[in-house]
């Protein structure tokens, strides 16, 4: 603390917010950092009291522990749901993040590598992703990640080739027969760029995302399917358009608004009615993009309106007629994304749409509320409790005897498959999503 510390530029208007927490307590069993480390500074409610005190001048924003207990913070926003006075811990996280940036902490420097590189331009982004879909395809990161030794912590690096081979459309082991050829609906569309479906169906803008556009293109193209299964048509945003999740979790709140912005201008020139992402984090994002743009007047009623109109693609499959699927005999463990879980409230409907896959022995994973410790740049600035997190996860998987294991996010997806690949354990991560489109079946 200091006599010369002054109120924070970003956190200080946020006080009445941060003056919601009566400091009941109710969210420590929530948080996993508390669970792994017991320190209060490393809870939802520690955290809180230290953004009041930068809020009020009483802390400086430089101050070590202001950045040691940020910093390891996952903003999975389990503490959310269990707040009896509603606080709203990941709007005031993204406030205090952005604040951080501005003493350039190690969450801001290592974050804007990536995010600088695959984001900062469309030309720049697609070098970048084209590079990784063909460092992929060699089956170099597959080699890399089982190098090592099973059981012991992987490095940076060989964790990182991992999580870029876990991308890979599943084809191996149980999931072969998921990939076979099937014969096409016969339809009276043509499915373009642009837009495909039914020519009276409804229509839905896709945000194919900025990560899952570079990695899992298979995943919004099962998306598309499916939706063009229920009858309805859709419509892509730009390629590689970004929702602003990930520079918001960095800090770099600023940078997220111009993209909320975009994103908002394109869903209104594509003429949908409903926005719909399979990504969890992006949803998230787009839901609370009213709180991103609250003080913009060009855009506050904008940002609201379109968060009431985005669907993730499980919640919007989960309302619509129910579609024939192939039998698959195999069992699989249902590990809910947190911002899927935890910032949506979205539980039931991608276990009831597994449900609906004959022969397919659905459970979910044992804590599956609890984070796996992706959460986006997690894992290179906190890589041991990334790895603990990731440690409990894969024993909650082993125990559970799963084959499979179907999770709603690219985080997640990357983390949970990384993890079975420098273990080597026999399991596979999917998306929900990619798994229902491989058993669809076809008139």
């Amino acid at each position: 603390m200091s006599a010369s510390s002054v109120p924070s530029t970003r956190l200080a208007p946020q006080i009445d917010d941060l003056l919601t927490c009566v400091h009941c307590g109710f969210c420590l069993p929530a948080c996993p950092t508390y669970e792994l480390l017991g320190d209060e500074n490393d809870s939802p409610r520690g955290r809180l009291y230290l953004m009041r005190a930068v809020a009020e001048g009483r802390l400086e924003v430089e101050d070590r522990s202001f950045a040691l207990h940020l910093d390891r913070c996952l903003g999975c926003r389990a503490c959310e749901p269990v707040c009896p006075s509603g606080v709203r811990y990941g709007t005031l996280l993204a406030h205090a993040r952005a604040e951080r940036t501005t003493v350039a902490g190690a969450l801001g420097r290592i974050a804007r590598i990536p995010l600088d590189l695959l984001f900062a331009s469309r030309w720049l982004g697609r070098i970048g992703w084209t590079f990784l879909r063909l460092l992929r395809a060699s089956g170099i990161p597959r080699l890399v990640a089982r190098a090592g030794r099973a059981g012991r912590m992987p490095g940076r690096v060989r964790f990182a080739m991992a999580m870029l081979a876990a991308t890979a459309p599943r084809a191996r082991g149980k999931l072969r027969r998921v990939r076979r050829p099937r014969r096409r609906r016969r339809a009276a569309w043509r499915p373009d760029v642009d837009a495909a479906g039914p020519p009276d169906g409804d229509l839905l803008a896709l945000l194919d995302g900025c990560v899952m556009w570079g990695l899992f293109r298979h995943v919004n193209r099962a998306t598309e399917r499916l939706a063009h299964a229920q009858g309805a048509r859709t419509a892509r945003l730009p390629a590689g358009q970004c929702c602003g999740a990930l520079h918001a979790h960095a800090g770099e709140l600023d940078v997220a608004r111009e993209l909320a912005r975009r994103t908002i201008a394109a869903f209104e020139a594509s003429g949908a009615t409903t926005l719909l992402t399979n990504s969890a984090g992006c949803a998230a994002a787009l839901k609370d993009y009213g709180d991103w743009l609250r003080d913009d007047p060009a855009f506050e009623k904008r940002a609201q309106w379109i968060g009431k109109l985005v669907r993730n693609a499980s919640e919007w499959l989960a309302e619509r007629p129910r579609l024939s699927y192939r039998p698959l005999p195999a069992r699989l463990g249902y590990d809910a994304p947190c911002h899927l879980l935890h910032a949506q409230g979205i539980d039931d409907p991608p276990v009831g749409l597994l449900l609906q896959i004959p022969d397919l022995d659905v459970v979910k994973l044992p804590r599956s509320e609890r984070c796996c410790g992706a959460a986006g740049v997690y894992g290179l600035v906190q890589r041991r409790l990334s790895e603990d997190l990731l440690q409990r996860k894969l024993s909650e998987v082993v125990a559970t005897n799963v084959e499979l294991v179907a999770t709603g996010n690219p985080g997640c997806l990357m983390q949970i498959g990384a993890g079975a690949l420098v273990h080597r354990l026999p399991v596979e991560a999917v998306h929900p999503i990619e798994l229902l489109d491989g058993l669809l079946e076809f008139e």
